[in-house]
């Protein structure tokens, strides 16, 4: 048990579903999946709940104190921020489902655990699509007039609410057809039989979670890389550096996800229709899907904290929030300062050639 997703995988024990063509006479035994889950789930659920909220919501909390010096960039982090936090207000929920497997929260709870959840994993994507298509344009197109037309605050507002609006359309199929199963207490995506919804959604998954931000990450950070190394800036490094850390963060957490839910794609398919298949990607589908998830507590660190300037905005709202542990901080570096500069100037020290004196 754990989330949509999961759930969709282990809520059969029999390998015989509504979700696939698996059609097995012989009993897949799950419990011993079951058992690891109840343990597994919900610690690590609430370390990414924990990590994340904390690291996403300083960065609303700096976003907010300094909004009057936000650009498109900072628009684009703070929906990014936003997205992940709405998705991580889930994950109480589906941690306490995965450790006592059943949903005591009630039909509407489903529905709106179940549109926090999507709404945030689909906006956190698209988001970030849209901030590297920002910095591509940044870039790559600084000195065209279209360029600025679409960095106004204007056009700004209108690319949130597109966003936004995607991932609403992305997420509505699965809010509508989550369901709870009275007589199995299952909060879980219960699609009418006879379609091929299920099938939709692992595609659906495949494309707009890993095949789109991919390219876009790719196609554009090649057109960039390339600018930035012509600069004689001697931050280029370590923008350059940056950028490959995005992509290759972004793949590493997210490629293993998509590659269990294609192979669930093709058990829909009837392959791999075996009760070992079906043990073995229940059991997969847990550790990708929480490897998954620990992308939305990196972001803070990947998009945020790393830049220098929102480092230093960060750092004052803190001596802001906690003036007693930065005031004794800064008395102690300033005695230190003043016991070293004393201790230097009695020093028999000769300033023209730099030797002790005899």
């Amino acid at each position: 048990m754990g989330t949509l997703y999961s759930n969709t995988t282990t809520e059969n024990s029999n390998c015989s579903s509504n979700d696939g063509n698996m059609n097995l006479s012989t009993p897949c035994n799950s419990s011993n999946i079951k058992a690891f889950s109840r343990v597994f789930l919900p610690t690590l659920y609430s370390i990414v709940f924990i990590v994340g909220f904390i690291g996403n919501g300083l960065v609303l909390c700096v976003l907010v104190k300094f909004s009057k010096r936000s650009n498109m960039s900072d628009v684009c982090l703070f929906n990014l921020a936003l997205s992940d936090l709405l998705f991580l207000l889930s994950l109480p929920f589906w941690a306490h489902y995965a450790a006592t497997t059943q949903w005591m929260f009630g039909s509407f709870m489903c529905h709106t655990v179940t549109a926090f959840y999507t709404l945030g994993f689909y906006g956190s994507i698209f988001f970030m699509i849209l901030m590297t298509v920002d910095r591509y344009a940044a870039i790559v197109h600084a000195q065209t007039s279209l360029f600025s037309k679409h960095r106004s605050v204007r056009a700004s507002i209108a690319l949130m609410l597109f966003m936004w609006t995607l991932s609403l359309g992305a997420s509505l199929p699965n809010i509508i057809w989550a369901q709870v199963n009275n007589k199995s207490e299952r909060c879980s995506l219960e699609y009418p039989e006879g379609t091929k919804w299920m099938l939709f959604s692992y595609i659906e998954l495949n494309v707009l979670s890993l095949i789109v931000p991919l390219s876009v990450m790719v196609f554009c950070y090649s057109r960039i890389i390339p600018i930035l190394m012509t600069m004689t800036s001697q931050k280029k490094h370590r923008a350059v550096r940056l950028m490959l850390v995005l992509v290759s963060v972004f793949f590493l957490f997210w490629t293993p996800y998509n590659i269990v839910i294609f192979l669930k794609f093709l058990q829909y398919l009837g392959y791999m229709s075996t009760c070992e298949w079906y043990q073995d990607l229940t059991m997969a589908m847990q550790w990708v899907e929480t490897i998954a998830f620990c992308h939305c507590c990196i972001n803070p660190i990947i998009y945020a904290f790393v830049g220098q300037r929102f480092r230093n905005l960060f750092l004052r709202i803190f001596k802001e929030w906690f003036p007693l542990c930065f005031g004794s901080y800064t008395r102690v570096k300033r005695e230190l300062t003043e016991i070293w500069g004393s201790v230097y100037s009695r020093s028999p020290v000769n300033t023209s050639t730099g030797s002790v004196e005899p």
